[in-house]
């Protein structure tokens, strides 16, 4: 192995570090009184599979996952107008950890919860970022952490929503 490449990195090594080196700080969040609609949008286009929600002064509610969005907007969509993210996010609260706590913490959090991914919080409450299983393993596998904005860009739907207006660049045909 040559001098300048770092070694390889043990699962030790990883799950000693703190929650802070390997989370994903590059999220889109959602304010809770914003529609379902808005959420999906927000999965769809920033391409993520968790949204933190957040009140209106930056504290966490908690966080949706892709699919359980997905199955609320499987429903017609005037029976989605009125409904809220707040309205989704479950009786429990979501998982949470801090940023100084280590990464082992975070994933036995995960396992005693069954959960997939964590908030993880500053030292004021605030939201400093998401922890997925799939950044544990990424950074197993000795990849970087995704320090950028998620990608945002407008891109052409899977499926179009009623209510929303189309994409840039979209050639498909809305549903009425």
């Amino acid at each position: 192995m040559e001098k300048n490449q770092p070694g390889p990195v043990h699962g030790e090594q990883v799950l000693a570090r703190t929650v802070a080196v390997v989370m994903r700080t590059a999220v889109v969040t959602i304010d809770v009184d914003e529609t379902v609609l808005v959420a999906w949008e927000l999965l769809e286009r920033s391409g993520s599979r968790h949204l933190p929600v957040v009140h209106p002064d930056g504290r966490c509610a908690g966080l949706l996952d892709r699919a359980d969005v997905a199955v609320v907007c499987a429903a017609p969509a005037a029976s989605l107008s009125g409904l809220r993210v707040g309205d989704l996010l479950p009786a429990r609260r979501s998982a949470l950890v801090h940023v100084e706590q280590t990464v082992q913490h975070a994933a036995d959090l995960m396992s005693c919860t069954e959960a997939d991914a964590v908030l993880v919080l500053e030292e004021g409450g605030r939201l400093a970022g998401v922890l997925a299983a799939a950044d544990i393993v990424a950074a197993l596998a000795g990849r970087p952490v995704r320090k950028e904005p998620a990608d945002t860009r407008l891109r052409a739907p899977s499926t179009v929503l009623p209510g929303l207006p189309l994409r840039r660049g979209y050639r498909g045909t809305a549903v009425p």
